[in-house]
């Protein structure tokens, strides 16, 4: 049964909104059943990290509040690859070589910081599931041109 992506169970990817490859990718994986996607420096986003992680770490972060479940970096780009459909020796590659991929696309678009080390899958916290709503907000407020 798809997601509904304005419910309480649609997942919710953090990406980076200053890097164009990554909006790019983010508005091919808003076409995933029920994904919103939300830019990392958008106002709610630092207090969603802080409650999940007790910091903000500059990674691709994907909520899953249905499953309770938080991928970060590899972890993350994994499970959307499997979500895409690609064959797994595809979202193996992608987890293998995140680093690579991260540091090339970070080169191509002029970003000045790396991403942080953080690359499992967590539990989704309490207070954390408690902010999903304010990342959906946001990322209903996105510039049109990443809708």
């Amino acid at each position: 049964m798809p997601t509904d992506p304005d419910g309480a169970d649609a997942p919710v990817l953090i990406f980076d909104g200053d890097c164009p490859y990554c909006s790019v990718a983010a508005v091919a994986l808003r076409r995933l059943d029920g994904v919103v996607a939300v830019p990392w420096e958008a106002d709610p986003v630092g207090p969603f990290l802080d409650a999940q992680f007790g910091s903000r770490p500059f990674a691709m972060v994907f909520v899953d509040p249905a499953k309770r479940r938080v991928y970060a970096g590899r972890s993350a780009a994994e499970e959307l690859a499997e979500r895409a459909g690609t064959p797994g020796i595809v979202g193996g590659l992608v987890r293998d070589n995140y680093d690579r991929i991260a540091d090339v696309v970070g080169t191509l678009s002029g970003r000045d910081r790396d991403p942080a080390d953080f690359h499992d899958t967590y539990r989704l916290d309490d207070e954390a599931n408690d902010l999903v709503g304010s990342l959906r907000a946001a990322a209903d407020e996105a510039p049109a041109a990443l809708s």
